[in-house]
């Protein structure tokens, strides 16, 4: 479940110096950019083949898309529907999606979209590791989530860009978030065209890690197709958690890391100087050297540290579920079921089209959809990789409606349960909500599902979340 990287380990002994005086880092493989990869390759049997719903959307044959849509034959005491939504003719690009309605009011509950980060990542880590009705019991065993953000909203969870988990495309891979956007939009407009009771509902997208990007770019879009769509998206609101958004704010490591005793004063200075690279490359608009930069800093903090940067309380990671996540996908059965056929399980391709993306700012849209929509920009305390007090800095450097307010907003106590434990602390302004979850590293819904339930189930119907 492990977000933004695969991490290429290397000793100091074969480390060099540079004029600098620091360890050069730039002769090594640079850090990758996933949740965990999956080894889910197929095994030989009846799959089926992929159901893809748009020619029969073109046709006007919505109650046969949504009929062939709903998974009979996995877990069916939990409705729920899933195909693919063509989205570029040209290369062929279509998006994997899973439905559940709201097990509560499916006619009044929000909808909500799941994005994972990456680049790359699929949102089946949401859905069986985070915050998805499924969770894994066992080896062979899956039971129901107690947390389950589909109990009270319906959720939509969908693999993007084109070529991540079990979403494909013939080279039609986004390389900017434009074409993420894009490519989102035109999904989501088909997925209310077969969902259309669900139009008018109030629409949540959310997610974590690379979404910081995602979630900014698909809100940009709908505010833009909106006013003259034939399929209106009821747009609310955005939830980003643990969210890179801004890289020039958000990478500054040195000092957090050395005030939590975790790296001592000279690594602190061979970050800051990497750091300040970054940030120059970033500011020259150099991208594919920011990105190089970025993944050494990333691989000399963890060196450095040897702990695990989503959540550096956790002294062994546990990766079991990914392991019965790789069973499973690799099962016909399940294939079968959720219409996916033999279509290979993929990531390989997307974060390296969408490399020099990384250090770009996406805070501009964030600002922008601010004056017309509520955000909310929750951070676990105890991550490393996307880390709290740099996610407040470039809060505090975003120039928004409310940016004033904000910088002199009073901190909140969000108390929660029957001993009013303090789930975390929130601050307020305009349209802008931001929570630093406590005890809670990269995946606030994997390492605090009840906060992250209430949280959610509060911020989709605007209810204030502080006491």
């Amino acid at each position: 479940m492990y977000i933004l990287l695969y991490i290429v380990l290397f000793t100091i002994a074969s480390t060099s110096v540079d004029s600098s005086g620091f360890r050069n880092f730039f002769n090594k493989p640079p850090f990758k950019d996933f949740y965990g990869k999956l080894d889910a390759n197929i095994r030989v049997g009846d799959a089926g083949e992929p159901l893809i719903l748009t020619d029969l959307i073109k046709n006007g044959d919505i109650k046969e898309a949504k009929a062939k849509a709903k998974v009979t034959d996995f877990m069916p005491e939990v409705e729920s529907y899933a195909g693919y939504f063509r989205v570029d003719e040209t290369y062929n690009s279509n998006l994997f999606f899973w439905f559940f309605p709201s097990q509560n009011d499916p006619t009044n509950d929000p909808v909500i979209l799941w994005l994972q980060g990456g680049p790359g990542a699929t949102s089946m880590f949401g859905l069986f590791q985070e915050n998805g009705p499924f969770v894994f019991k066992g080896k062979d065993e899956i039971g129901l989530r107690e947390t389950s953000w589909t109990l009270q909203n319906s959720v939509l969870y969908i693999d993007q860009p084109a070529g991540t988990g079990w979403s494909f495309t013939n080279e039609g891979y986004a390389q900017n978030q434009t074409k993420v956007g894009n490519d989102l939009y035109a999904a989501l407009v088909q997925f209310f065209s077969v969902f259309n009771e669900y139009q008018n509902n109030p629409f949540i997208i959310t997610g974590e890690s690379y979404a910081g990007k995602y979630i900014p770019a698909i809100g940009h879009a709908i505010d833009k197709y909106n006013p003259s769509a034939s399929v209106h998206i009821n747009l609310q609101g955005m939830a980003i958690g643990n969210g890179l958004t801004d890289p020039k704010y958000q990478i500054k490591y040195a000092d957090y890391l050395y005030k939590h005793g975790l790296v001592d004063l000279n690594t602190r200075d061979e970050l800051d100087y990497l750091e300040n690279q970054t940030i120059g490359y970033i500011l020259r608009e150099e991208y594919q050297q920011a990105a190089e930069s970025m993944n050494y800093d990333l691989n000399l903090i963890s060196l450095e540290c040897g702990l695990d940067i989503y959540n550096y309380l956790t002294l062994v990671p546990d990766n079991s579920e990914q392991k019965y996540m790789e069973e499973l996908f690799q099962r016909e059965d399940l294939r079968k079921a959720i219409h996916v056929g033999n279509t290979e399980f993929d990531d390989r391709n997307v974060y390296s089209n969408l490399s020099n993306d990384i250090p770009v700012s996406q805070a501009h849209l964030v600002a922008d959809l601010l004056s017309k929509y509520r955000v909310l920009i929750y951070n676990g305390q105890v991550d490393i990789i996307v880390a709290y007090p740099m996610t407040v800095d470039y809060l505090q450097n975003l120039k928004f409606d409310s940016s004033e307010v904000y910088a002199k907003a009073v901190r909140q106590f969000w108390q929660t349960g029957k001993d009013n434990v303090i789930a975390g602390y929130v601050k307020t302004a305009g349209n802008l909500t931001e929570i630093m979850v406590r005890n809670s590293g990269h995946m606030v819904p994997a390492d605090q599902p009840y906060w992250a339930l209430e949280m959610i189930n509060k911020f989709a119907r605007n209810q204030p979340i502080a006491n």
